[in-house]
């Protein structure tokens, strides 16, 4: 009896500890990986470095220097040599260290044998980044980062870049318009499609930049944001009227960048090579950031001439997409589906996008729209995402690198507050005057009366 009740004093701590650890490992997994799971991780790293290291080839045989000095000082066994190891870097979501290769080895070899590094080392990925030839880098992420998206405290904002996502190997996914100016994002309905544009349009909404949105479902979605906004289209019509009026906006700059280089004003735009962020600070336009979305709502037609104008406001966005970077000018087009079957001049659009973001869609097909002429190996990845996971997309761009994100949350009126608060930074451009959106007045709240307390009488 006393070795019972002695089992069950000590039995009940160490169940309630258990109990703890696996709770706090599902709910709170960063918490769980300082406390536990990065100790764990490291201890097994610096134990079995050179005997996992050798299990995945990723050992060469000793220099003759070598094995003479070991044969001459100790009568141990001559073994392979790994990659020398760097100092061990702890981070919030898992590890980094260096590795400096060996001689004839290359940084596919590491890469290769990640998910073994992977199981060996108890981590939930390995991610390996090349710094300087010779050296890589291997990033140890310690839980699923995408479950419960926590964006970092250092993103590396700047003008005209938004940290909108996180990546899967815990670094921030940053859209920088100077590097990638334009951008294809397709999501199914309920796929987190509308959460990446609210992190773009409030991220973009704190920077001296011209907002403008076309949206053809009567403007449900780019509404909200209409106190930041310099022009908004809510349907077809309006589009047709705001399209030319942007092409003329991007042929005015030019002529501006023209006139301070002393370029003839007959040259044609294509043969300028230059753009405005050659131009004085003072003389310079603002960068102007077009939002479409439900881009196949400017596509379908009914009508021959719902067809003319449809051709029209085609060209107009391909004339965009290729000469707008230089002019300032920015694509962000959003859609379901986006390919050949929408019509004339829907692949020369797209071919002009350089950034692809897939969120879930409804079949392969959508998926290949988006990454498949750029990183093939990306569809099956897109074809993958669940239902119960919204915001999770695959991005990648052309030159054929991609990789998971996920959008954190962010509820359309925190989003919609935030364009509020910066209605004051919506640049004054005569171009976009016209279709500037009706902005409706806040009703001023009157404050209940005062109460006041009765006097006691008898």
């Amino acid at each position: 009896m006393t070795d019972l009740t002695t089992l069950l004093e000590v039995g009940g701590p160490l169940a309630a500890l258990g109990g703890g650890t696996a709770y706090t490992r599902a709910k709170y997994p960063a918490v769980y990986w300082s406390a536990v799971g990065g100790p764990i991780s490291t201890a097994r790293l610096l134990s079995s470095y050179s005997s996992v290291m050798e299990a995945c080839g990723l050992t060469v045989a000793p220099s003759r220097l070598r094995v003479l000095a070991v044969k001459a000082t100790t009568r141990r066994e001559v073994r392979p040599v790994p990659p020398r190891r760097g100092i061990i870097r702890p981070t919030s979501t898992g590890l980094r260290l260096r590795l400096r290769l060996a001689p004839g080895q290359e940084p596919a070899d590491v890469a290769a044998s990640a998910e073994r590094l992977r199981h060996a080392w108890g981590v939930h990925a390995v991610y390996v980044t090349t710094v300087k030839p010779g050296v890589v880098e291997l990033r140890l992420v310690g839980y699923d980062v995408l479950r419960r998206v926590r964006m970092p405290r250092k993103t590396g904002s700047g003008f005209l870049m938004v940290p909108v996502a996180l990546r899967e190997d815990a670094t921030p996914f940053v859209r920088d318009y100077r590097t990638v100016p334009h951008q294809l994002t397709l999501g199914a309905t309920l796929s987190g499609k509308s959460m990446y544009l609210r992190h773009l349009i409030t991220g973009l909404a704190r920077q001296p930049v011209a907002l403008v949105g076309i949206d053809c479902k009567r403007g449900v979605e780019l509404a909200p944001f209409a106190a930041r906004l310099s022009a908004l289209a809510t349907d077809p019509d309006e589009a047709a009227e705001l399209l030319p009026a942007l092409v003329k906006e991007m042929e005015d700059r030019y002529d501006l960048i023209k006139a301070r280089q002393g370029i003839a004003p007959d040259t044609p735009e294509e043969e300028i090579t230059s753009d405005i962020w050659g131009l004085p600070d003072s003389e310079r336009p603002t960068p102007v950031v077009l939002f479409v979305d439900e881009v196949a709502e400017l596509f379908l037609t009914a009508t021959r001439k719902d067809e003319e104008r449809r051709d029209e406001m085609v060209t107009q966005l391909i004339r965009l997409a290729q000469l707008g970077r230089a002019a300032g000018i920015y694509l962000e087009v959003c859609g379901q589906r986006f390919g050949a079957e929408l019509g004339k001049g829907a692949t020369m659009l797209r071919a002009q996008l350089t950034g692809r973001v897939c969120h879930r869609v409804n079949d392969e097909a959508s998926a290949k729209m988006a990454l498949g002429d750029i990183a093939p190996e990306a569809v099956s990845a897109a074809c993958a995402i669940a239902p119960e996971l919204p915001g999770l997309a695959v991005a990648g761009d052309t030159s054929g690198g991609w990789s998971r994100i996920r959008t954190p949350y962010l509820s359309l009126g925190d989003a919609a507050e935030i364009c509020r608060e910066s209605a004051h930074l919506v640049p004054d451009l005569a171009a976009l005057k016209p279709f500037r959106p009706d902005v409706p007045v806040r009703p001023v709240e009157t404050p209940a009366p005062a109460v006041l307390p009765r006097p006691v009488t008898d």
